[in-house]
């Protein structure tokens, strides 16, 4: 979805970095393979969570919803060079495409994959975060946020995704059997209202929330 004329949008992405040669790689694939390609982060979207993270420089990342690797193997270029990158997906069919671009990269040994249940995985992960990625089922973007706020450093930063919700967040009509409008409408109202985060909502795609631990 674009929020500004597409004309101009076009000129921001051209000019902001370049996205590199595996991304490349990487979205041709998920184009020629993958069911719903869309779902990929995209060069301008993910040069700004490398630039994110590099301004970060996170020893810990957390990512909640892999999908095909594009948007772990952009958060990895600012981790520290001892860091690791703890990614969780529910696709076990792709397990295989995300690790063969993950080893392509520079960071294959740093970044593990947890396949199931965020859920369930979160509370068992012995660890804290610099940087989280919030980026998979909407209905539990809320619970997800719970989960991970006692996992998060002081000053560490939660990135969400596609808070805008193709500007569904602003219809209060929704369908009964719609659950992730209402969901994200709740979810941007915890991220405004918890006095444990900062938050800045930015128009970029489809919507994207920095939020800061105090």
């Amino acid at each position: 979805m674009h929020f500004i004329p597409e004309a101009l949008d076009d000129y921001v992405v051209a000019h902001s970095e370049n996205e590199p040669e595996l991304l490349q790689q990487l979205t041709r694939e998920t184009y020629q393979k993958i069911l719903q390609p869309r779902m990929l982060s995209g060069q301008y979207q993910g040069r700004l969570l490398s630039m994110i993270s590099k301004l970060v420089n996170p020893k810990n990342i957390l990512e909640i919803g892999t999908y095909t690797g594009y948007s772990a193997l952009c958060l990895a270029e600012g981790m520290q060079s001892e860091g690791e990158l703890h990614t969780i997906d529910v696709n076990e069919e792709l397990y295989d495409f995300q690790r063969k671009y993950f080893d392509k990269s520079g960071y294959g040994k740093q970044i593990h994959q947890h396949l199931g249940n965020a859920l369930n995985i979160i509370p068992e992960l012995d660890r804290t975060f610099d940087l989280v990625f919030i980026d998979a089922d909407k209905d539990n973007y809320s619970n997800y946020f719970n989960l991970i706020i006692d996992k998060l450093n002081t000053g560490g930063i939660i990135l969400s995704d596609n808070v805008l919700w193709s500007g569904k967040i602003l219809d209060k009509t929704f369908k009964k059997d719609d659950t992730s409008t209402p969901a994200l409408i709740a979810y941007n109202a915890l991220l405004k209202n918890d006095t444990r985060v900062e938050t800045v909502l930015l128009p970029i795609r489809d919507g994207l929330t920095i939020s800061r631990k105090v």
